[in-house]
């Protein structure tokens, strides 16, 4: 009985809906537009006032945190911008009817900012914009230092809300030269004297053994591994005696010189080497032995920032490496591992473009005076010169280590000669005919490849 009585109202509602007219049916609740819609921006915590074309009997404000607003005449509005953002402004007629919608976008204020960065960075075409509560800064710059203070400067006005979307011009490609110059000089000298004798029922010898005995048996010889030695033997009263006197003195000289040349991106990390890997064996975990290779040689690492038009800040780490044969370790494994002496150079340096710095300097000077004798005999006088070797040895090392930085830019191709280019393989009539190992080409290049190896090269470090 229930659900007939619900059927039967149902369809009678129906036949109710379908009889009224098509305008009832329609929708009944519409927008409301206005003829102008406009965006009125106003600086936060500043105030605008505006003014409409026809007299206003009510007004509106969509969010009143965004923008607070007040009615000076029927036709005038005072707007005061609070927080960044959007929102919308609503005026009515006296009959009701919408006059206008204003959008109010509510900025953070740069006016003031503008002018400061104009004041402190005269020339720079910075351009700022708003966007949303933050500011966005683009446009160019003429170095990384005149970028910062920008953008600490924007910082000060919205804090963290700071889009940076600034290019910095300029060449902010570095070269940089860096010369290596080490000198060392070692001299030793080594005297000493030697006294044998054997007779029937007693001998005796002091410092070269030897050497001594090769002197009083015959057939008698020097045996010395000094540069130089003078012998004498004879005999008095049946004994033999004999006098050896060895004199050794050694000089040399080592120049190492090397000129590594690196460029980089400013703010861009570069390394260099020059040299190779020596093998090092490592026990690992179980047992097994791995080979770990060290590198050697020439070593160069630096970091440039272009700071401010040709001022350079390096970060530079200069290094020279080589394998020490007279120190070396031996291995249980019957393996030999040789030492590393190594010179090196870690620091930052500030300089202008061209400009050069000495950033290490190594003056080493190592002396050794060495005096061995037979006991007692060796400090009688005169006769003891004959008991007793003196050695005497010294080593001088001087390492000098020069950069100096360069702004590049990219060149043609064309304008680049590799030095592979300054001489061609010779001909088989140059070769054997003329003695000739290489052809020069024609060009500055050949000026290059004519000279020869006979004349000073380098540095003359006194």
């Amino acid at each position: 009985m229930k659900i007939t009585t619900i059927l039967l109202a149902g369809t009678m509602g129906v036949a109710a809906f379908a009889a009224l007219p098509e305008q009832l049916k329609a929708q009944t609740l519409t927008t409301m537009e206005s003829p102008r819609s406009d965006t009125l921006e106003v600086p936060m915590n500043r105030a605008v006032v505006v003014e409409s074309d026809v007299p206003f009997a009510e007004l509106s404000i969509a969010n009143p945190g965004i923008a607070d607003i007040s009615t000076l005449s029927d036709r005038t509005v005072y707007i005061l911008g609070k927080a960044p953002g959007r929102t919308t402004l609503t005026l009515l007629g006296p009959d009701g009817r919408l006059i206008m919608n204003v959008d109010v976008a509510v900025t953070p204020d740069v006016a003031e900012f503008k002018e400061r960065l104009r004041q402190i960075l005269p020339g720079e075409r910075i351009e700022v914009r708003t966007a949303n509560d933050g500011i966005v800064l683009s446009g160019s710059v003429s170095s990384t230092a005149r970028l910062d203070r920008a953008l600490e400067l924007a910082r000060r006005y919205a804090g963290d809300k700071v889009s940076n979307l600034m290019t910095v011009g300029g060449t902010q490609q570095v070269m940089l030269k860096v010369r290596f110059a080490e000198m060392q000089r070692s001299v030793s000298k080594e005297l000493s004297g030697s006294l044998g004798f054997i007779g029937a029922d007693v001998l005796g010898a002091g410092n070269n053994i030897d050497g001594t005995n090769a002197l009083i048996n015959p057939p008698r010889s020097i045996t010395t591994e000094k540069t130089g030695a003078l012998g004498v033997g004879f005999s008095a009263g049946g004994v033999e005696f004999g006098i050896l006197l060895e004199a050794l003195e050694s000089k040399g000289m080592v120049r190492t010189l090397a000129e590594p040349n690196l460029t980089a991106l400013s703010g861009q990390e570069a390394e260099f080497l020059a040299g190779g890997e020596y093998p090092i064996p490592v026990v690992g975990d179980e047992g097994s032995i791995t080979i770990e290779y060290k590198p050697f040689g020439v070593q160069l690492g630096f970091l440039p920032r272009v700071v401010d038009g040709d001022i350079i800040n390096l970060a530079i780490t200069a290094a020279v490496s080589g394998v020490d044969d007279a120190n070396s370790i031996q291995t249980s494994d019957a393996f030999a591992v040789n030492a590393f002496k190594r010179r090196e150079a870690k620091t930052t340096v500030e300089m202008r473009d061209g400009e050069s710095f000495a950033i290490a300097g190594l003056l080493q000077d190592d002396f050794s005076d060495l005096n061995g004798q037979v006991p007692w005999l060796g400090d009688i006088p005169v006769l003891g010169a004959l008991f007793r070797s003196s050695e005497y040895q010294r080593a001088q090392s001087e390492l000098v280590i020069i950069v100096t930085p360069h702004l590049v830019t990219p060149t043609r191709g064309e304008a680049l000669a590799l030095p592979t280019e300054r001489v061609r393989p010779p001909t088989e009539a140059d070769l054997f005919l003329r003695g000739r190992t290489y052809r020069a080409n024609k060009g500055a290049a050949a000026e290059v490849a004519r000279q020869d190896f006979t004349g000073s090269y380098g540095y003359v470090m006194e």
